[in-house]
């Protein structure tokens, strides 16, 4: 009647205690891809979860499919993220100067310290009913936040900052004709900003003309960090905690938040790597002789 065979009911039957240690291990291994999904309070995905856990002090080796079906088991879900409708943000009948295209898409092809991006975005804070401003400077190959200043007003001082904060800490590492990219922004146009890089030896290049693409990298870690942090943000009430809580996310972005394409290294990991040509030696065995 129930369409079971004979010797398949029996064999169920007798693998019942098979199945509760099979279960209690599914639990088990669930609590850590919880554990992991939830640090920081930022959640992950199944790629994010499973470098978490390799970069545990005792690092857990876990397959992404097996990441993937217990959280489908377990009904734990990571939030997607929706595209955004592009906007142009650039005035078509501005006049002045702009630099050229250097960078050209080529997001491959430098070294460490050889190519940077740099760019604002907006931070809404207590509820969406306030704002201030961000400007990063990342490496284009390690992914690394170079320099960051959160403020509270646009004004030209806070993008010289920013560079400033970028050439204090990381001057000695740079290589020569290093490369900084931005989009067509006021800020980048304007006669310090220009000055100041030229008398650093730093070469200036910007994106086309409302073509976000041109500085892809960018927009995208704005958008990760944006999804990753907005909870924590949305809450704050004075610019002092939005400045506590991105200092925190930018110190586990560089520290801590590894990332598929850089060899599921953190970025400062990947620079390292890409300098000594030595794999860190975590304890998963085939990885440790990459170089």
């Amino acid at each position: 009647m129930a369409g079971v065979s004979r010797s398949g009911y029996y064999n169920w039957e007798s693998n019942a205690s098979k199945r509760e240690a099979d279960e209690l291990k599914d639990r088990a291994d669930f609590d850590l891809i919880l554990e992991a999904y939830r640090y920081k309070g930022i959640n992950k995905g199944v790629r994010g979860i499973h470098m978490h856990l390799l970069h545990q002090k005792t690092a857990v080796i876990m397959n992404t499919k097996k990441i993937h079906r217990l959280m489908r088991k377990y009904g734990l879900y990571c939030p997607i993220r929706k595209p955004k409708l592009h906007r142009v943000t650039t005035n078509g009948f501005q006049k002045t100067a702009t630099a050229q295209n250097i960078l050209n898409r080529r997001f491959d092809e430098y070294g460490p310290r050889e190519a940077f991006t740099t760019d604002i975005t907006y931070i809404f804070y207590d509820g969406g009913r306030k704002q201030c401003y961000l400007s990063v400077i990342r490496d284009v190959c390690t992914h690394e936040v170079m320099a960051h200043i959160t403020s509270w007003s646009m004004t030209e001082d806070f993008v010289l900052e920013t560079v400033n904060q970028f050439l204090i800490n990381h001057k000695s590492e740079m290589k020569k004709g290093a490369l900084l990219h931005s989009d067509q922004g006021i800020h980048y146009k304007c006669i310090d900003y220009r000055k100041l890089l030229k008398n650093k030896k730093l070469r200036q290049s910007m994106s086309r003309k409302a073509n976000c693409w041109d500085n892809a990298p960018q927009e995208s870690f704005f958008g990760h960090m944006k999804d990753e942090i907005k909870d924590k943000i949305l809450i704050c009430r004075t610019i002092t905690e939005v400045k506590k809580v991105i200092n925190d996310y930018m110190d586990y972005y560089n520290n801590e938040r590894g990332q598929w394409k850089l060899a599921k290294l953190t970025p400062k990991e990947y620079y390292e790597y890409r300098t000594t040509h030595k794999y860190p030696n975590y304890s998963y065995g085939r990885y440790k002789t990459m170089g």
